[in-house]
């Protein structure tokens, strides 16, 4: 197993247990991220994940690595009760990643935003989930979230 398996499967299987500073640990400190939802870096992405562990209720995590050359791409499948909502998600989603010594630098998260907004936002993410409108509130929203949440947990200001 290559170093870089190594990390993704620390990663994930600490996703799976909500540890969200083992998952930190597996960033270089000028890591960047990108999701449908988030656009990060650096500190960000860890206060990120902390938020998201913490928000976690009924959660269970699948993943599965694939190697391609060098490269690294990850599906998963996050089942969770969306908090804002309290439905229930089964997001789809497929990671690629970069590294650089020998921690995550690059992460980039795909999956479907119109699925994932029927799912967690009901008739309104059916009607909308396609639309860049639905999509940049729910993008303005989470950013706003997140920003309260570095206000209460210092250790993330950039």
């Amino acid at each position: 197993m290559t170093d870089e398996e190594n990390v993704l499967n620390t990663f994930y299987k600490a996703f799976q247990e909500l540890d969200y500073l083992t998952m930190a640990s597996c960033y270089h400190k000028d890591a960047s991220f990108s999701d449908e939802v988030f656009k990060l870096k650096g500190k960000a992405i860890n206060a990120m994940w902390h938020m998201l562990c913490d928000r976690a209720t009924d959660f269970n995590l699948n993943y599965h690595l694939i190697k391609q050359g060098q490269t690294f791409q990850v599906e998963w499948q996050a089942n969770y009760l969306y908090s804002k909502t309290g439905r229930k998600v089964a997001n789809k989603i497929v990671a690629s990643f970069e590294f650089k010594e020998g921690k995550i630098f690059k992460h980039k998260d795909v999956f479907d935003f119109w699925r994932w907004s029927r799912q967690a936002l009901g008739m309104p993410g059916l009607l909308l989930g396609w639309s860049p409108f639905l999509q940049n509130k729910v993008h303005l929203i989470a950013k706003q979230t997140l920003d309260k949440f570095i206000i209460k947990h210092p250790q993330y200001e950039q």
